[in-house]
């Protein structure tokens, strides 16, 4: 068992036994206008909780299931958007990347470099990830066991890169289904890094409408209590003002006016799991 690595993102401290850490924003950025208003409602709902928080956006959503649906503002504009919003609010930003030439440019805006769930074992572009110095975050594939994610860890890691993240996002549970095993939790944590649970993309049901995903919101409490009584580090929530019209993945968004009284409870089952480990 590898000793729990803290990590430093400026002034916040994620992992070990520092307080939870919230990873929230839309899925993708809709437009500059959506994507500022969402940052501002978050950076001072968490300010008043005393949450560390980072916002996450992504500039394409490369895996969406249909060829027609809505990918994103692209590289170079999504990235200008998030450069604002960074210089307005002063918080830090994530964005995923799915190939290894987008690194270094989101690397010069992002502070956590997400490597999606389907791409979590392309070595390129681990390695890439690991050697631009940023925070790396890489979601554990729908695919994989959770002991798998150290042959992963350790390509991060071969960089000299030991700032990593790991998110629990489900598991394929027969078709269009994912199941949360929270015997996951504890077994990542092992390999050294802070462990996030994304509690949105974990009600997914992939493909179950058809041309896009289904998903089940009104789960994401459930599994958001159940994780941090496991241990979760982080939390990982996409949110929207109005899931019905979201571009990307509403289905499984968690309605923005939900999120304070789900960030209270959880917040407190986190503080008792932490005091518990201490005992």
């Amino acid at each position: 068992m590898t000793a729990m690595r803290e990590i430093e993102l400026g002034p916040l401290r994620l992992g070990a036994a520092r307080p939870l850490f919230l990873i929230a924003g839309p899925c993708v950025i809709e437009s500059e206008e959506h994507a500022t208003r969402l940052a501002e409602h978050l950076a001072a709902l968490t300010s008043a909780l005393r949450l560390p928080f980072v916002f996450k956006a992504s500039f394409d959503k490369a895996n969406r299931s249909a060829l027609s649906s809505y990918r994103g503002p692209g590289l170079r504009e999504g990235l200008r958007i998030l450069g604002a919003i960074k210089a307005r609010f002063g918080v830090p930003l994530l964005t995923d990347v799915h190939e290894a030439a987008q690194v270094a440019p989101a690397a010069e805006v992002c502070d956590i470099l997400q490597v999606p769930a389907f791409l979590c074992r392309q070595t390129d572009l681990l390695l890439a990830v690991g050697a631009s110095g940023r925070v790396v975050n890489v979601k554990k594939g729908q695919f994989l066991a959770p002991s798998d994610m150290g042959l992963i860890v350790e390509k991060v890691r071969s960089t000299g890169n030991d700032r990593i993240l790991l998110t629990e996002r489900g598991t394929t549970f027969g078709y269009q289904n994912l199941v949360v095993d929270l015997r996951a939790i504890p077994i990542l944590r092992r390999l050294g890094c802070p462990v996030v649970l994304d509690v949105t993309h974990a009600v997914q049901l992939p493909g179950g409408a058809g041309s896009r995903s289904g998903g089940q919101p009104e789960f994401i409490e459930t599994l958001a209590r159940a994780g941090a009584a496991a241990g979760i580090d982080g939390l990982f929530c996409e949110v929207h003002e109005d899931p019905s019209r979201a571009l990307s993945d509403g289905a499984n968004a968690l309605r923005l006016d939900r999120l304070p009284e789900l960030l209270g409870r959880v917040m407190r089952l986190s503080a008792l799991a932490r005091e518990w480990d201490a005992l």
